[in-house]
């Protein structure tokens, strides 16, 4: 019963997005990891990805044994600037990252153009870039495949959860091929999920967002709840953890065929009009707007802006109970051991480090509205802009 579920939710998501093949798995690093594996990457490959990413994104590279090669951002959509793209191909280069950031698509035709020229695929890092446009064409619809994350905090979310999708034939055969060596989720693990999902539907809202989001990860570290990251990760040895492969359940199922039944388009709309929403009051304001090319139609999972002191800021929020977030607070974010282990040196990614010292990010999520948002930009003015 598990297993058709899942199948189902696998095939209702492929019809909503438009795809030819999806599945569905425990957390969205293990899809990158189920890409990475199907595009046949081994150990002693090479992977290159943003410098400007989560420690998840990497955290399969090295469970494959690969290495991650960071290529510094450009500054408008926190993407990998393609003119720093071409001089970290080698040939050991296996697969390329294209990520969404907070939503917004890279220069995709740039990278995919530096890929084509060099015989290397492109995988799509969509995990925060569901339903976002480049030049008119869908996010999943560009690289060999896509990875989509379904964490709290992402637009589709079933707590955590990962998904795959591909119009590729063989890669999807690949993927299906895996099946044997997948683990499944224990009932206890699909149980506390379920009860999550529950508890905070009741009582997240943004004005509580930042004290469960502490009380959440205190939980989580003492195995009371299911987290997004396993205790082999937090000591940065991922590659350790025996049920790092591992399927989706079916309580995750059941939320994700409710959310695009009754909720998922929905969701996505409120998503656009509140980047509208934070557009104009920023511009009453005088507060710099942040400049989203025109090809680009995000669904913002959210709306960042640069402060000249973002730790103020941050603690100015937490003292007002105001739903400001600290996406980034690393290039490699909550990178929770020394990143050398991840083979990321300071200074690696200047203009990554730089958004880290400076981004800030609003809510875009169904319970945000004008209030909130006009709480969000009256602090980020006090504190101002960078100088």
């Amino acid at each position: 019963m598990s297993q058709e579920i899942v199948s189902r939710f696998e095939k209702a998501f492929a019809e909503w997005y438009g795809v030819r093949s999806a599945f569905g798995f425990w957390k969205g690093r293990v899809a990158i990891y189920a890409v990475l594996r199907a595009l046949g990457v081994k150990e002693g490959d090479e992977i290159i990805l943003p410098g400007y990413t989560c420690v998840t994104a990497v955290n399969p590279i090295k469970v494959v044994g690969a290495t991650p090669i960071y290529v510094d951002i450009e500054p408008v959509t926190y993407g990998m600037d393609p003119d720093k793209l071409e001089e970290k191909i080698t040939k050991k280069t296996k697969v390329i990252f294209a990520q969404f950031t907070y939503g917004l698509p890279p220069e995709l035709d740039a990278i995919l153009d530096i890929a084509n020229k060099h015989g290397i695929p492109v995988m799509e890092d969509a995990c925060q870039g569901l339903d976002s446009y480049y030049k008119g064409q869908k996010a999943g619809s560009f690289g060999a495949a896509a990875a989509y994350s379904m964490q709290w905090t992402k637009t589709f979310t079933l707590g955590i959860g990962g998904f795959v999708t591909t119009n590729d034939p063989e890669l999807a055969e690949r993927i299906e091929s895996f099946q044997p060596e997948v683990s499944s989720p224990t009932w206890k693990e699909n149980a506390l999920l379920t009860t999550e999902r529950c508890v905070n539907r009741a009582i997240n809202f943004p004005t509580t967002t930042a004290m469960l989001r502490t009380l959440f990860r205190w939980l989580v570290g003492r195995r009371l709840l299911v987290g997004s990251s396993t205790s082999q990760e937090a000591k940065g040895q991922p590659q350790t953890d025996p049920h790092f492969f591992k399927s989706m359940g079916s309580g995750q199922a059941r939320a994700g065929l409710a959310q695009i039944r009754w909720y998922l388009d929905a969701n996505l709309r409120h998503r656009r009009k509140m980047r509208g929403v934070y557009d104009r009051l920023l511009a009453e304001r005088g507060f710099p707007v942040p400049v989203i090319p025109e090809h680009m139609d995000p669904a913002l999972v959210c709306y960042s802006v640069r402060v000249a002191d973002k730790a103020g800021a941050i603690a100015a929020a937490r003292k007002r109970f105001v739903d400001l977030s600290d996406w980034f607070d690393h290039p490699l974010h909550r990178c929770r051991v020394n990143p050398d282990v991840y083979d990321y040196h300071d200074g690696m990614c200047p203009e990554a480090e730089k958004a880290v010292r400076e981004v800030v990010n609003f809510p875009t999520h169904t319970r945000a509205n004008e209030r909130i948002a006009a709480k969000c930009v009256d602090l980020v003015c006090e504190v101002g802009p960078p100088r």
